[in-house]
């Protein structure tokens, strides 16, 4: 029998339809990679138990001719998302522990379409991170190893990292992230996998605790740009219970991952992403893209997008700003952590300095600043207004094309701890990520080849609002012409083995 965990999505669908194997078997093969591969600490929390049951019911429900678009296979949820019963911590103290009476929607659309939960997957703590290093319960370790002969531990990218990470290393079919400035897109490109953020208010948020409301969006990551438009897929939806939820018909995403013809699609080169510094084999891998989509028959222009530099500094005064307003509900009174004090003011001081790390803290602090008496207009005001302009950007860009082409990150992935002391470097990882998601549109992320050192470098193809048809079909032709087989080595020889 085939290995069942290097089995695509689509790939390991089909089998299930063919009765190749059964969801029991593929999802505890899953299982057992998992607990070979618990030193990369992808996974958090492992509920085998219910991914067995769901898996058996899953194998009834396909001997009935009853079967929904995912089901029987195995994939991971970000710890961000709630589950019902199952520890939802946003990988952070103040919440460790807490289990949801309620599911969020997406799990549940998820679980509706047969999909099989192995767990729940690690992420910078309120995914308020680029490294996955922030969470409470420790690092995601990257898969991938440089070719230098280090042996260092790399960063999976964050905040999905978890999610990730599992994908790349053959843990999940494929997994749920969050999207706020960049952060399933980043560790897509890090991990050498598919990775997309839909447009903003595509997927329900109800149930997805919250870091910046205005940014936040559920996206999928798949080893295949078929495979996260299935994901994508059975996550999206209309849904009353979120105000930001839009009312409007989910599209063939996964038909439109298999067009991989752009002839006579007109494809925008930003020249702002041209970003000083950055590493020339970034540069490499971009123009190739370039020449891969002009080889395919689509039209290169190039356009310009003058607020980008703005970006950055707009996007961490106004996520700062949310995240603060949203954080204020951990309070140790409710749920989760709860330090005793003197007095009431006392125990709230004394809860959220132990239940909240140092990022968390920084950023809550930034925004409890932007949004003070004084230095709202000043700044967050002022940060809306720059957002806009950005939008207006993209608005502008889209009446001459039909969609861009950038890369996803501005290096590969780094050791771990190697920014950890300069925060503005680490915020300099989502440079080519943030303006995306302040102008909420979509945006994927493809693995398009391997640097000098055999780490992966990604390139990010960004559409127009509810576009996200286009933007998988850009990305199928970019990874058909990549042909991108790589695989991590530790991967590589446990499939040897």
């Amino acid at each position: 029998m085939t290995n069942l965990t290097h089995l695509t999505l689509a790939e390991a669908l089909k089998g299930l339809e063919n009765k190749d194997f059964t969801s029991v078997e593929i999802t505890q093969a899953h299982l057992d990679a998992i607990e070979g591969m618990r030193h990369l600490n992808a996974y958090i929390t492992e509920t085998p138990e219910i991914a067995l049951e769901q898996a058996k019911a899953s194998d009834e429900r396909r001997a009935k001719g009853q079967a929904g678009l995912l089901d029987g296979a195995p994939v991971g949820i970000k710890d961000l998302y709630c589950t019902k019963g199952v520890q939802s911590a946003a990988c952070s103290n103040i919440l460790r522990g807490f289990k949801p009476e309620y599911e969020s929607t997406v799990t549940q659309n998820l679980f509706d379409e047969g999909a099989v939960m192995l767990g729940k997957l690690n992420m910078d703590e309120f995914a308020m991170g680029s490294a996955n290093t922030t969470s409470a319960f420790g690092n995601v370790i990257s898969p991938w190893k440089r070719k230098d002969g280090s042996n260092a531990d790399l960063t999976p990218g964050g905040s999905s990292g978890g999610s990730a990470a599992a994908v790349a290393a053959r843990m999940a079919l494929a997994a749920t992230g969050t999207d706020t400035g960049g952060s399933i897109r980043q560790p897509a490109a890090f991990t050498g996998i598919c990775g997309i953020k839909p447009t903003y208010g595509r997927c329900s948020r109800w149930g997805i605790v919250a870091f910046s409301s205005s940014l936040d969006q559920a996206g999928s990551f798949g080893r295949t740009v078929e495979d996260s438009a299935l994901m994508l897929q059975a996550m999206a939806g209309f849904d009353p219970k979120d105000s930001t939820s839009a009312n409007r018909e989910v599209p063939d995403f996964r038909a439109a991952s298999l067009n991989t013809s752009v002839k006579g699609l007109k494809i925008g080169i930003p020249k702002e992403y041209r970003a000083p510094g950055m590493p020339e084999e970034v540069e490499q891998i971009w123009q190739q893209g370039i020449d891969w989509l002009r080889s395919e028959g689509a039209e290169i222009i190039d356009v310009s997008l003058p607020h980008t530099k703005y970006a950055l500094p707009a996007y961490y005064i106004i996520a700062p700003a949310e995240c603060s307003s949203n954080l204020a509900r951990y309070d140790g009174v409710r749920y989760g952590l709860r330090e005793e004090g003197e007095d009431l003011i006392e125990s709230y001081e004394q809860t959220r300095a132990k239940g909240f790390g140092d990022e968390v803290k920084r950023r809550v602090m930034i925004g409890t600043y932007v949004l003070s008496a004084g230095y709202y207009d000043a700044y967050y005001i002022k940060a809306q207004k720059v957002r806009r302009l950005i939008l207006n950007d993209f608005l502008s860009a889209y009446e001459q094309c039909d969609a861009l082409l950038t890369p996803t990150a501005p290096s590969a992935a780094f050791a771990i701890g190697e920014n950890e002391d300069d925060p503005i470097k680490m915020y300099l990882n989502d440079v080519f990520t943030v303006p995306a998601s302040l102008a909420g549109l979509p945006g994927m992320s493809v693995p398009a080849g391997l640097n000098a050192d055999g780490l992966p470098l990604g390139l990010q193809i960004i559409g127009r609002q509810w576009d996200e048809e286009m933007v998988l079909r850009v990305g199928a032709t970019l990874e058909k012409a990549a042909n991108f087989k790589a695989i991590p080595e530790m991967v590589e020889s446990k499939l040897a083995a």
